[in-house]
């Protein structure tokens, strides 16, 4: 029979090997944090490094490029090597810049080459807005009607995926399919391995928007074969409000001339030579434009130090654990509620965050902000629950739920207007 008092969810934490990692983070005094999937807190050791970059500038002027504790001009490719293991790639696969539907940009400019009947870009129907305003402007660059040449596969209940689908779609009109890693509505895992093999058999490139799984789930881009991909990195790994961003290429692909080239995609030795013919760098980092954002890299150099010094396996098995426990508690304690778990069930499928959908969760996530419990809403109907590994409990899981029946014993939620707010 399962335990499904405080002191179980206590007795849990005491057992908890990423326990003394919690204190890394500035949490809230007086409230719990559900929000990682959206935005990572601070920890102790970004500050830090933020602050040293910081004192760079302030003490060296422009010999921070250089010198200094952490010279810019090296910073990112000093955080590509920290970012490669969690993302499964060559160091020299991964780089650290733009942002995510900037690396878009980037990727689709220099990977999609309609040619013959191959002239349409393969996407999904549930994927986040940005990505498929950014494939729409490249296919209108290009002269293509997106009405046409964007193809997006539909979902059978609005929440899920279905893999068998989107290798149907693959179709000889295909030039190049992106998708994401994890769905960031339902929390649901594609499985990349399978899709990439269907696409590279079919003579297509692949590439996957990782924004929702990378620091939460374990990858293998390199070996599975993935032709490129991009994400964010202020989500799970805690980088930072609109922190800059990171890529993939896999090896294969180097020497593709950027579509979107700036002097940051120039082989370091000949960056400074202001030839106006362009020599790109040989790796991943050809895919660069502009200057990187200095003070937006420096926290991930403290926050990415804790995933190489754990390790992406024991986050995946506490964040499993944490879901897991966090739908136990949702089966007992809200049913009467009319909840419905928007997320897979199976673990295989499941990644950091748990989908509650109910017709009343705009307000009823203004009444856990209430509570002092931040969550997350996405319309029309979903409150995002994300239990991050690094500083979340399950006595946090436990309160929350706690709370949540009181707020829908109580019917505290009727006092709210059930509109999202301007940023859900």
């Amino acid at each position: 029979m399962k335990d499904f008092t405080r002191a179980y969810a206590q007795q849990l934490d005491k057992q908890d090997p990423l326990a003394s990692y919690r204190e890394e983070f500035y949490l809230p005094e007086d409230g719990i944090y559900m929000d990682g999937n959206s935005l990572g807190l601070l920890s102790k050791r970004a500050e830090r490094t933020l602050l040293e970059s910081l004192a760079d500038w302030k003490e060296l002027g422009i010999d921070g490029w250089m010198s200094g504790r952490h010279p810019w001009f090296n910073l990112s490719e000093e955080l590509a090597e920290l970012n490669a293991p969690l993302i499964g790639g060559k160091p020299e696969e991964v780089m650290v810049t733009g942002s995510t539907t900037v690396n878009l940009h980037q990727l689709v400019a220099s990977f999609f080459k309609p040619e013959g009947k191959r002239t349409k870009i393969l996407a999904d129907a549930l994927t986040f807005p940005s990505d498929i305003y950014a494939l729409k402007s490249q296919l209108e660059l290009r002269g293509l009607d997106p009405s046409e040449h964007l193809v997006q596969v539909d979902s059978p209940d609005g929440r899920f995926l279905v893999e068998d689908d989107l290798i149907a779609a693959m179709t000889d009109e295909i030039a190049l399919i992106v998708l994401p890693t994890v769905l960031y509505r339902s929390g649901q895992i594609l499985d990349m391995p399978r899709l990439a093999k269907a696409a590279h058999e079919r003579d297509i490139l692949i590439g996957f928007d990782a924004c929702h799984s990378v620091g939460a789930i374990p990858h293998d881009f390199h070996e599975w074969g993935v032709d490129f991909a991009y994400w964010c990195n202020y989500k799970h790994l805690n980088g930072g409000p609109g922190t800059v961003g990171g890529l993939f290429v896999h090896e294969r692909h180097f020497g593709t001339a950027p579509g979107l080239a700036g002097w940051f995609g120039s082989r370091k030795d000949k960056q400074f030579d202001m030839d106006h013919t362009m020599t790109p760098a040989e790796h991943a980092g050809a895919f660069q434009i502009g200057t990187p954002h200095v003070m937006s890299l420096a926290p991930q150099l403290g926050a990415l130090e804790m995933f190489n010094e754990v390790g992406m396996e024991a986050i995946r098995q506490k964040s499993l654990a944490l879901t897991t426990y966090m739908i136990d508690l949702i089966e007992d304690m809200l049913a009467p509620h009319g909840f419905f778990i928007g997320s897979p069930t199976d673990t295989r499928q499941r990644g950091a965050h748990l989908s509650l959908e109910h017709p009343e969760a705009a307000r009823i996530c203004k009444a856990l902000k209430k509570h002092h419990i931040i969550p997350d809403f996405r319309a029309p109907n979903i409150i995002r629950l994300a239990p991050v590994a690094l500083y979340n409990t399950f006595t946090d899981v436990y309160d929350v739920i706690v709370t949540l029946k009181k707020i829908m014993d109580d019917k505290e939620y009727e006092a709210f207007e059930n509109v999202r707010e301007v940023v859900a």
